[in-house]
This record gives structure tokens, C-alpha cells and sequence, in this order.
């Protein structure tokens, strides 16, 4: 049996109805592969015909000679868009060309290497513009849509589904960009920076990088960091991040001090700098201490301080395990955001 058919009335037709009449059985409806198809493809036009207009090409402008071309989409009704970073490639102006064939100077108003953002400000107003949306509620399986204006054309489109949640990818600053969205939309050449949108017209993601030898495997910085970062970028020009004050190796602990101290790690981060009248130096930290935790948490590695300090509230102070002279100890330390 085709476990399509959805039964609307399963009655015998030898039933009787509670007036003893008899009972007519209804026909069964199938719901068939053109029905299923006819409503993924409304979801996707409909996506298309609420987004595409808000979706443009960054360009290299007149006389530039830097190369590079990508895609990205309009946030704002006054001309505030959201690119790659490695689009703009650390340019002050693109040119952008909406969907309607416009060509319009842009201003690069901020570029974050660390995330693979910029947020570009076009010379107009009265744009379409796209919503940002909440990819926390992302779940793997569900439906996305890539798109994009690659190289001028009329904004082009892809299908596919989160394939995984949680990726972590290095950005060109060498930090890591966490919770990358993994989906299976095609990306063409040119979509970067283009969006990744829900069934319902949301920006869940911005398109930023495809693994060339691996087929159908697309990634996407999620909104919410894209949110945080914009609005870093509108207030600020540039993305501010808590930070230590020092500058740091990864080193192995000799087993004997491992042993000794019962610790649960064999490597820890070694200060090798430590910035003038930084945190860091005013909290009593030196270069060759060594850090194995912070608030708890091991540290062995430099993505380990920066995912500590990416979900740490501005004020709040830390608590550093810290190796110096063989000897652990704990020293309090308060961030400060360094732009």
C-alpha cells in the first residue's frame, strides 16, 4: 500500500449510520509526488520572489585592480549589506548591483576577517531589505535556501538541507569561526556572502566558503553571529573582543608535573608577551607562566581562551590556573575589549 494515501473516512460500506442508514465509504486521496513537489516549490518561490530584490553583486569598482567578485544581500531599507569579508578584501569602496541592474558605489563601513563578515553601505535608499533571523533554532535535516548575484546575473538559486550544526572553521585572522552552519545548497561560483534563508524568508545564515573536493558540502556563518557582528560593525566600525593582554604558545607539561599537581591535562598555553598595563600584567601574570584552566575549564590551546572569552560578558572576571616555578596557583583576571 502506498503509505502516501491519507485516509479522510475509513467506514465498511456495510456500516450504518445511527439512523441506520447505510454509510457511503469515501473515496481515499492520494497524495502523490506532483502534490509534494507543487508545495516545496511554492516555499522556494515564495522565499525567492520575498528575498531576491533584497540580494545583490559586490563588485570591483572602476580602476580598482584588485579581483573578486561575490554576492551579498541588503539589511536595511537605507543601504546597510552584509558581504563576506574576503569579498570586499580589505578594499575602503566596492560597487554593488542590485537586482533590478542598478550600479552603486558602496562604502566598506566595517570588515571582520575573524568572522569572514564586512558590512557595506550602498548610495541609496528606499531598498528592499532581508531579515535577519534566529539560526539557534536551525535542526539538522531541516530545508534551506541558498542564493546569490553572482557576477551581476539576476539572483540565482539553490536547495538542499542542514546536513550539521556546531562546525568550527579558521578564519583568515587564523581564530576560529564556531557554529558554522553545514547544508547541502549548492553554492555557485560567486555566492559568497550571499544569504542562507529558512522556508519563511528568514537570513538563518551567510554563505562563506564551499570545500572544492567535497560535492554538495556548503557552509554558513550563522545569524546570530552575523547579528552581533553587524551590530559591532554599525556602532563601532570594527568588531571589539574581550581580551587578555598577552600573547601566547601551546607547550607540553612534563609528566612529572602532570603527576604530581593530579592535573588533567598534558599541555597548557605558555604567556610569552604580556602587554603593558593590560589585564593580564595588572592581574600578576608574567611571561612563562602557564595556563591549564580558566573558571574551571581546561585550557590547551589558544581556541580554548578564545571560545572563553567570545562567551564572556564584559566586567566579568575570571579565574586563571596558572603553572609558574612548578608551582599552580590561581590568579583573578578582568578582561577588557580591545578593538
Amino acid at each position: 500500500m502506498d503509505t502516501r494515501i491519507s485516509w479522510l473516512t475509513t467506514i465498511n460500506d456495510q456500516s450504518t449510520n445511527s439512523h441506520g442508514d447505510r454509510a457511503v465509504a469515501t473515496e481515499p486521496r492520494s497524495v502523490g509526488d506532483a502534490d509534494l513537489l507543487d508545495a516545496y516549490s511554492r516555499a522556494v518561490i515564495a522565499v525567492v520572489a520575498k528575498v531576491g530584490p533584497a540580494v545583490i553583486s559586490i563588485v570591483s569598482r572602476k580602476g580598482d585592480s584588485q579581483g573578486g567578485m561575490g554576492s551579498g544581500f541588503l539589511l536595511t531599507h537605507d543601504g546597510y549589506a552584509l558581504t563576506n569579508s574576503h569579498v570586499v578584501n580589505g578594499r575602503p569602496r566596492v560597487g554593488a548591483l542590485t537586482s533590478d541592474g542598478d550600479s552603486l558605489d558602496a562604502e566598506v563601513i566595517g570588515d571582520d576577517p575573524a568572522t569572514d563578515l564586512a558590512l557595506v553601505r550602498l548610495a541609496a535608499r528606499d531598498l528592499p531589505s532581508a531579515e535577519l533571523g534566529d539560526s539557534k533554532t536551525l535542526q539538522v535535516g531541516q530545508l534551506v535556501i541558498a542564493m546569490g548575484n553572482p557576477f551581476g546575473f539576476q539572483s540565482t538559486v539553490s536547495t538542499g538541507v542542514v546536513s550539521a550544526l556546531g562546525r568550527a572553521m579558521r578564519g583568515a585572522s587564523g581564530r576560529l569561526i564556531e557554529n558554522i552552519v553545514q547544508h547541502t545548497a549548492p553554492l555557485n561560483p560567486g555566492n559568497s556572502g550571499g544569504p542562507l534563508l529558512d522556508s519563511r524568508g528568514r537570513v538563518v545564515g551567510v554563505n562563506t566558503a564551499i570545500i572544492a573536493n567535497a560535492q554538495g558540502l556548503g557552509f554558513a556563518v550563522p545569524g546570530n553571529t552575523a547579528q552581533w557582528v553587524v551590530s559591532e560593525l554599525i556602532a563601532h566600525r570594527r568588531v571589539r573582543r574581550l581580551a587578555l593582554g598577552i600573547s601566547v604558545t601551546v607547550t607540553p607539561l612534563p609528566r612529572c608535573l602532570v603527576i604530581e599537581h593530579d592535573l588533567l591535562t598534558d599541555q597548557a598555553v605558555e604567556i610569552l608577551e604580556v602587554a603593558p598595563r593590560g589585564p593580564a600584567q595588572q592581574a600578576g601574570l608574567m611571561s612563562g607562566d602557564l595556563i591549564v584552566a580558566v573558571n574551571g575549564r581546561l585550557v590547551t590551546g589558544i581556541d580554548d581562551l578564545h571560545r572563553i572569552l567570545t562567551g564572556l560578558v564584559p566586567a566579568r572576571q575570571l579565574s586563571t590556573t596558572v603553572i609558574r616555578d612548578e608551582k599552580v596557583f590561581e590568579l583573578t583576571i578582568e578582561p577588557r575589549l580591545f578593538e
